[in-house]
Order: C-alpha cells, then sequence, then structure tokens
C-alpha cells in the first residue's frame, strides 16, 4: 500500500461544503473509490477545522492525511475498495488526540421506501424514520438524525458532542425528498441536539427536532436523544377489551384534567407523572368517571397556554418526567380502568423561533401567505394541510400517541377553525377555495385522513371534535361524506344550558326552551356534553359562581346541573374541580382548592358526584341509547310555570326516570307519565341531607295508577324538593333489578362502595 498525490475534488462542492453551504457533504467528505496515476484505490476526506492533525486508521495502521487547498483533510489509500471500515486519529492544537467513527462513512439510515410514503404523506411509523434514534451501525453505537427541511441550503446537527457547531456534522439531503439525514457515532441517549439550518435567503435558524421524543425546558428548548422506552406495559386486558367494544354503546364520563394544576406538592411544587398517577386513578374510579382527558401534555413552552400552543408535537412535557414515566401514567389508569384522552392540537402552532415556524427559512409547515397561513385570533400558525408532509406529520402524531403511550382518544382541537377559511377573519382577510367557498377542503381531507388511520389501525380508539358549529355530518361515517369523528361537543347545549342557570329561579320559566331546545337535533350527531375549562376562565367565573341565590341554592344548582347532564343523551365531560363546587375560577399556577371539602356541602357535592357517577354505570339505560332515539322520551317537555323538566331514558324495555325541579318551590303530589305499570323506586335524590340537601321528605317508593298522564296510560306521583334532581327506576320488570338507596347507589360491579367513607383530599 502506498500514498500518492492528492486526488482531485469537486471544485466547487468542497468549496460550498467549506463555506458551510453544502446539502450533500458526502459527496466529498467520506470514502470515495478513485484512481490516481492508473493506480486504483480510495480517497478518504474529512472536514475537522479544530484539528491540528489527522490520520486514517485501518485496522492497526495510520495513514496521515494532508490538508489540501480548501482546508479538508485528505488522503489517498492505494488497494483499498469501499466500503472502507475505518476510523480517524484527530490531534487538535493542545496536542490531545483522540479516534473517532467518521460519520461520513455510514450509508443512510432512511430508505427510499420510507421515503416515498413519507412524500406521499402516507407514512404511518414516521417517528421510527425521523428525529433522532440510537442505534448500532457496523458495530458503531451512535445515534441517527434526520429531519425534514425541503428549502434549507444546509442542514447541520449540533450538540453538547460537538460543542454546538454546526460545521462539525453537516446532513445530507436524501434525493430529492426534502429530508436531511447523518449517523452520528458515539453520540447516545441524554444527549441535548438542535438543527441549524442555513436558509436560501443566507440566514441562519437553529432549531428543535419536530420529532424528538423530549425537550429541554425553558430557556434552552433543546431536544434531548431517547432510547428504546424500557417500560413493561401491564395493561394488556385492558386494550383487548378496548378493542372488542363500541364506544357509542358503552358509559362514558370524562373527568378533564390539567395535570399541572390538579395537585400540588410542597412550596406549590408540580408533582411528577408519578406521583400523580395513582391518586388521580382512585379518585376518578370512586366518583364514576369513565376516562380523563388531559389537557395537551404535548411539550409547550409558556405554561399560560395550558399546553395549546404547542412547541414539541412528539414529546410529553418533560415538566413531569420522562415519557417513560408518562407511560407509567397511562397504564395506572388503565389498570384502575380509566381510560386516558389527550386533547390534541392539529389545528395551529405558535410562532416560537426555535420550533417548527419557517422551519428551513420558508414556510414550510404554514402557508407563506398570511390569509392561510396566520390565525388573527390567537396569533399563531396555521398548518398547510394540502401538503403532503405535513399531513404526514400530523396524521403519524396522532397514531404516535395512540400506539407508543396506549391512549384510547384524541379530543381535537379548534376544528371549527380548521374547517372554515374566513374563520376569525374579516373581509378581505382570507382566500377562497378553488370552487369559490370558505369550506377549507384540504382540511377536510386531512380530518378524513385522520379519522380513517386512527379507527381502521385501533378499533375502540375514539376521536372527538370540538366544533362549535353546524357544519353537516361531523360525526358520520367518512363512506357517507362525513368526517368519520366518533364524538362532537354539543357547544350549543353547553350555552344554553348555562345561560339558562345563570338566571334567577323565579324567570326561568321565560327560558324554558334554552334546556329543551337541544334535543331538537340532538340525534344530527353523537354527542359530548362538555363542561369544560373553557367555561371557568377568563372572567367566565365558576360554575357554582354562575349560578343564582346563596351558597346553599348554588350548590343545588349545581348538584342539579351535573345529573341533568349525565342522565340526558349524550356523553359528559367535566372539567376538574366542578366535584369541590369552587367559588373562583381556574388557575393553572395552583392546585385545586381541596381544603373545600372541610366544608359539609362540598363533601356532600362529590359524595352526590360519587353516587350519580355509580348509578350511570349500573343503569345501561343512561348511556346504551345515548345517541339513538328510541333510548329517550320527553314525559312533560312544557311545564314551564313550574320550571319541572321530566324525562324517560330506556334500554329495551328497562328505563329510567328523570324529573328535575328548577325553582326552590318544593312540589308535593306532583304527577309523572309513567311507561309502564309498575312499582318505581328512587334512587337517586339530590337533595337528600348526605349530598348536602335540604332532605325534603320524599317517598322512597312510587306506585302507578291507571290514570292516563302525559301521554301515557299509567302515572304516578312523587314529591319534588326544591332545586333537585330525581331518578326512578321500576322494579317489577323482567330481569328485575336489586334495590338500590335513595341516597346513594351500589357500587358497579369492580367498584368499591363508597358509602361509608369520608370523602377527603388527594395526599399530596
Amino acid at each position: 500500500m502506498t500514498t500518492s498525490p492528492l486526488p482531485p475534488v469537486d471544485r466547487e462542492a468542497a468549496s460550498r461544503l467549506v463555506r458551510g453551504e453544502s446539502r450533500r457533504p458526502h459527496d466529498v467528505l467520506g470514502a470515495h473509490p478513485v484512481t490516481v496515476d492508473g493506480v486504483d484505490g480510495v480517497v478518504v476526506r474529512a472536514l475537522l477545522p479544530n484539528a491540528a492533525h489527522v490520520a486514517v486508521l485501518v485496522g492497526e495502521h495510520e495513514f496521515p492525511m494532508q490538508r489540501d487547498e480548501h482546508g479538508l483533510f485528505v488522503a489517498f489509500l492505494s488497494d483499498r475498495r469501499v466500503p472502507l471500515t475505518y476510523q480517524l486519529v484527530v490531534t487538535d492544537g493542545q496536542g490531545a488526540r483522540r479516534v473517532q467513527d467518521d460519520p461520513y462513512r455510514f450509508l443512510p439510515t432512511v430508505g427510499e421506501i420510507d421515503l416515498h410514503l413519507f412524500n406521499q404523506g402516507r407514512h404511518l411509523r414516521l417517528w421510527e424514520k425521523l428525529g433522532s434514534h440510537p442505534c448500532e451501525i457496523d458495530g458503531v453505537p451512535g445515534t441517527a438524525f434526520a429531519v425534514w427541511a425541503p428549502n434549507a441550503q444546509r442542514v447541520s446537527v449540533i450538540g453538547s458532542f460537538n460543542h454546538w457547531d454546526g460545521r462539525a456534522h453537516t446532513m445530507r439531503m436524501l434525493g430529492t425528498s426534502g429530508v436531511f439525514e447523518l449517523f452520528v457515532p458515539d453520540v447516545h441517549a441524554e444527549a441535548l441536539y438542535k438543527f441549524e439550518i442555513l436558509a436560501r435567503s443566507g440566514a441562519t435558524r437553529v432549531k428543535t427536532d419536530p420529532y424528538a421524543h423530549k425537550l429541554e425546558q425553558s430557556p434552552g428548548f433543546a431536544s434531548i436523544v431517547q432510547g428504546r422506552s424500557q417500560y413493561t406495559w401491564n395493561d394488556g386486558s385492558w386494550l383487548s377489551q378496548r378493542a372488542e367494544s363500541d364506544a357509542v354503546r358503552e358509559p362514558m364520563i370524562v373527568y378533564e384534567v390539567h395535570l399541572g394544576s390538579w395537585l400540588r406538592g410542597e412550596g406549590n411544587r408540580p408533582l411528577s407523572y408519578g406521583e400523580i398517577a395513582p391518586k388521580l386513578a382512585e379518585h376518578v374510579r370512586r366518583l364514576g368517571f369513565t376516562h380523563v382527558e388531559l389537557l395537551p401534555i404535548q411539550e409547550y413552552p409558556f405554561g399560560g397556554s395550558w399546553g395549546y400552543q404547542v412547541g414539541g408535537y412528539y414529546a410529553p412535557t418533560s415538566r413531569f418526567g420522562t415519557p417513560d414515566d408518562f407511560r407509567f401514567f397511562v397504564d395506572t389508569l388503565h389498570q384502575a380502568g380509566i381510560g386516558v384522552l389527550l386533547d390534541w392540537v392539529p389545528a395551529h402552532f405558535p410562532k416560537d423561533d426555535w420550533a417548527l415556524r419557517r422551519f428551513d427559512g420558508t414556510a414550510c409547515y404554514e402557508h407563506e401567505d398570511p390569509r392561510l397561513g396566520d390565525h388573527p385570533e390567537w396569533g399563531t400558525h396555521i398548518f398547510n394541510y394540502a401538503r403532503h408532509e405535513v399531513r404526514n406529520f400530523l396524521v403519524a402524531n396522532a397514531l404516535y400517541w395512540i400506539e407508543e403511550f396506549h391512549l384510547d382518544g384524541l379530543r381535537v382541537d379548534a376544528v371549527a377553525s380548521m374547517l372554515y377559511l374566513d374563520y376569525g377573519r374579516e373581509a378581505g382577510q382570507w382566500l377562497r377555495n378553488r370552487y369559490g367557498g370558505r369550506e377549507n377542503l384540504d382540511a377536510v381531507a386531512f380530518l378524513k385522513q385522520l379519522n380513517h388511520a386512527v379507527h381502521s389501525l385501533h378499533p375502540g380508539v375514539i376521536t372527538v371534535a370540538e366544533e362549535s358549529t353546524a357544519w353537516p355530518k361531523v360525526t358520520a361515517p367518512i363512506s357517507d361524506g362525513g368526517l368519520g369523528f366518533t364524538f362532537k361537543w354539543n357547544m350549543g347545549w353547553m350555552h344554553d344550558t348555562l345561560d339558562y342557570y345563570k338566571i334567577d329561579p323565579f324567570f326561568r320559566k321565560g327560558a324554558h326552551d334554552k334546556l329543551t331546545f337541544a334535543m331538537w337535533y340532538e340525534y344530527s350527531e353523537k354527542f359530548v356534553n362538555p363542561l369544560s375549562h373553557d367555561e371557568v376562565v377568563h372572567l367566565k367565573k365558576s360554575l357554582l359562581e354562575k349560578m343564582p341565590g346563596d351558597v346553599w341554592q348554588k350548590l343545588a344548582n349545581l348538584r342539579t346541573l351535573i345529573g341533568y347532564s349525565i342522565t340526558r343523551p349524550g356523553k359528559s365531560l367535566f372539567f376538574m374541580g366542578t366535584e369541590l363546587g369552587t367559588h373562583h375560577e381556574w388557575n393553572h399556577d395552583v392546585s385545586l382548592e381541596w381544603h373545600l371539602l372541610d366544608d359539609p356541602g362540598r363533601r356532600g357535592l362529590m359524595d352526590y358526584v360519587g353516587a350519580l357517577g355509580a348509578l350511570y354505570q349500573q343503569l345501561p339505560c343512561l348511556w346504551r341509547a345515548d345517541h339513538d332515539p328510541s333510548g329517550y322520551r320527553w314525559i312533560d317537555v312544557a311545564d314551564r310555570e313550574q320550571s319541572v323538566f321530566s324525562y324517560a331514558r330506556f334500554d329495551g324495555r328497562e328505563h329510567a326516570l328523570v324529573v328535575l325541579n328548577l325553582t326552590p318551590v318544593p312540589r308535593s303530589g306532583y304527577r309523572l307519565g309513567a311507561p309502564v305499570n309498575a312499582t318505581y323506586q328512587v334512587v337517586l335524590n339530590s337533595d337528600a341531607l348526605p349530598f348536602g340537601g335540604s332532605g325534603y321528605p320524599v317517598e322512597g317508593i312510587a306506585r302507578t295508577e291507571a290514570v292516563p298522564f302525559h301521554g301515557f296510560e299509567h302515572s304516578l306521583t312523587v314529591s319534588l324538593p326544591p332545586l333537585s334532581m330525581l331518578v326512578l327506576v321500576p322494579d317489577t320488570l323482567p330481569d328485575e333489578r336489586p334495590a338500590v338507596a335513595a341516597t346513594t347507589a351500589k357500587p358497579a360491579p369492580g367498584r368499591k362502595s363508597t358509602k361509608s367513607k369520608k370523602r377527603k383530599a388527594p395526599k399530596e
């Protein structure tokens, strides 16, 4: 083997590389076959600006490298072929010597099929290819980096491993895919990194990895390399049952949670995923909730956004722990029989310069035209749903949370803002679609793609649309022209109901239709009745303080509101703290006011929620036919003078009667039509003393009489306490149901009784 004069190099390519403008550093760097003066061999080039001397190490032999006119270190090794296994021996200016593997000698870590699927918007496991992935290639441990930056002039990975020097590890673009890739030896899990991107304008941008699985907290926001999960799941039974379930015909009461303020530790310290999990699981289980819904926990820079301005779509926020800690959180709830939903934000993203905004110096994830790409109300950017790679980023992200963290569903935020091109805009601030309309056709296509992917790949997983307009068929199947969501938030019901409850009971008869109107459109979609965080912030007051009257009346009203939501058609959602009856609006910086449980009225409210939740799960008529007109019938829709509402819920012949008296005037001997000739039991009375009620006398049993009333052949009479809700069930039907106490229900199978326990705040 001999060394020879330096082989020629593409001068322009070498010059671009040294200037930091190369998209294809591997064309120059690494090992390449050449012939010099008739001698075949391999040329090795390296760009190491801080090195004094460099040699190529092949086996036990070192071959000194020479610095060429471009500043590259070059060595010609005769009688060698590629692929060549070698290392570089680098000596710095102080004489320190180290041996390192050359990142430019390795083949690409992202294959052509992966790139093709990504550019087509159809790669369903994209998080396994883009981002950072510790791996071993040719026996060399390191991390494979890949990022999409189609209009970048250069992309380098920078980090603690190269002193944040963008000259050290320039990445190569793979074909015309827009994906830049590089395997960097000896970079391991927990290493900090970012991407340094040279835009075509000449500006340099430093960005976090859009596919990072963990991010550093403010002010650094560096991405953090994560190895493969080491977590061992224990929820196999839960997942198997979920796959066989039909959420539409299952019980669902959702507890909406902001993890940073549900419960805090000493000194107002936010609890970790591991600390919160068992406490939250026990709390929601005791109260009869079936699911928790997390306000976004994808990494977000500003705590005051509550997670809705996402900076790291593939990273559970590190505020509360590691990705495996979040897996433990979900697993713990699953083992307690509680599903986990996640608020997911594909409608917009913040303008933080370190994140997605103008990622490669151009409008990469957003639209270039602000009439399409800017959200004027929120000061954020709107995703460009027409771009295959952007749709793939979002669809794969949804699947990532479901597959990697076993989530049971996604509540899709701000769907209305996605569907309409003129949402939140004045005339002249928006562009029409190709047919001249205001519908965002690309967003519609994206939502259908999302729902098809989720439901076809993960039966039993749900998607819920926060959609506040009359857009048709949000929950209809895609094959029937619908968007394909499982459920839609019933924002109309929420607004009408809260408007009604704010009214002094003396005047409620004039607003009677506020509570009845929603039934006119109830079966146009599959609805969730939401009383969410949005209704207890921004000077809207807490739910309790929306209610008229003194504290006793406020609590009584709140008990009926909760009961009405749960017993009417549709699934239900309540924001955390509803069970406490707080006077204050929600504050994301502090814990819920658990000390309120020292008050008998608040303790009674929580006991009531628990009793109602247990009864709900016991009675399929309250949920099986939520979205079928056969599951509901008004008994009396028109008693506006007394502000009494009564209806029946059905599951076949089994049924329950619900009566709401929404004035503080008790009604003795109130007559109700009854679907069958039977003896009815009062199984829940919101006015019972243990719930903080007045204890107004109510007969526990009501026998029907052959007195036609409300369109039924039989009727019964019952006393209605002030500001109350009663639930009655017949006890003489076939498949006789056991008797249930009027103050609290027997626990559903698998639930421990809470009747004799004083409800306490979770311990810190």
